[in-house]
């Protein structure tokens, strides 16, 4: 397995961050960890946990094996598969513990996120068959099912230790991205911040295009006015608030 030299990969970050202008402070307020990580990553004493190496790769402007190798790679001199390989290996092998998902627990959001859906769906469809469906309401019903899946089925019901050992504001996982200003996510609050993201799912999935129907019949034109409004609420308001508080009351 490739070997990573932690005062080489320090020195790696080191200069990256040099060349793009960044102080230790800077690039730590855009990860949303303190400085003292990142200060201990230059100096070899500690190097990043996985969740970290995509969003430190991108703001470095290199590639995740570029991060891992400690050197930038010659696009025209492709790696041989042997030494891909123990890229790779090396990368699931850093520090951190297993992932442990919603799918690998006993839970029933999964029930409660299948049955919201299916009220919604039917909903949905009754507002396009009378005509009825707002110019928001497919979008908002859409984000927030692809956003509830998640949550009720894939999402991590374990951050791993880098998160309580380190002022961390970001999460990270399979190209899903959330950052809540002012709270930083650690295994204390994120139960109760996964608990209120599938509520909202949930109840957003079955409540919103049910709320659409019963506006379209009494008040058309209000509901016309604001439409675009409501959705903002329950999309915005209804997820973001309550992580705000939640997080900052588990922190």
């Amino acid at each position: 397995m490739y070997e990573i030299d932690k005062h080489e990969f320090g020195a790696f970050i080191a200069q990256l961050r040099r060349e793009k202008g960044y102080t230790q402070k800077e690039l730590a307020e855009k990860l949303f960890i303190s400085d003292k990580a990142v200060s201990k990553w230059e100096t070899g004493v500690s190097i990043p946990d996985t969740s970290m190496l995509v969003p430190l790769s991108e703001l470095l402007g290199v590639t995740v094996t570029e991060l891992l190798m400690h050197k930038r790679i010659d696009g025209g001199s492709p790696m041989a598969a042997g030494e891909v390989e123990d890229i790779i290996r090396t990368a699931v092998s850093l520090p951190g513990e297993k992932t442990e998902r919603a799918y690998n627990s006993k839970s029933i959001w999964w029930l409660a996120y299948l049955l919201s859906l299916a009220i919604g769906g039917v909903c949905l469809c009754y507002s396009y068959s009378h005509e009825i469906a707002g110019s928001t309401m497919p979008t908002v019903f859409l984000l927030t099912a692809v956003f509830g899946a998640y949550f009720c089925f894939l999402v991590k019901t374990k951050l791993p230790q880098f998160y309580d050992d380190n002022a961390f504001g970001l999460y990270y996982d399979k190209g899903v991205r959330m950052n809540v200003p002012g709270v930083n996510f650690n295994n204390r609050n994120w139960p109760h911040i996964v608990r209120v993201l599938r509520i909202w799912a949930c109840t957003t999935l079955a409540l919103y295009p049910l709320i659409n129907i019963m506006m379209s019949y009494a008040m058309p034109e209000l509901w016309h006015t604001v439409e675009l409004y409501a959705g903002l609420v329950f999309v915005l308001g209804g997820m973001f608030l309550p992580v705000y508080i939640v997080g900052k009351k588990y922190e």
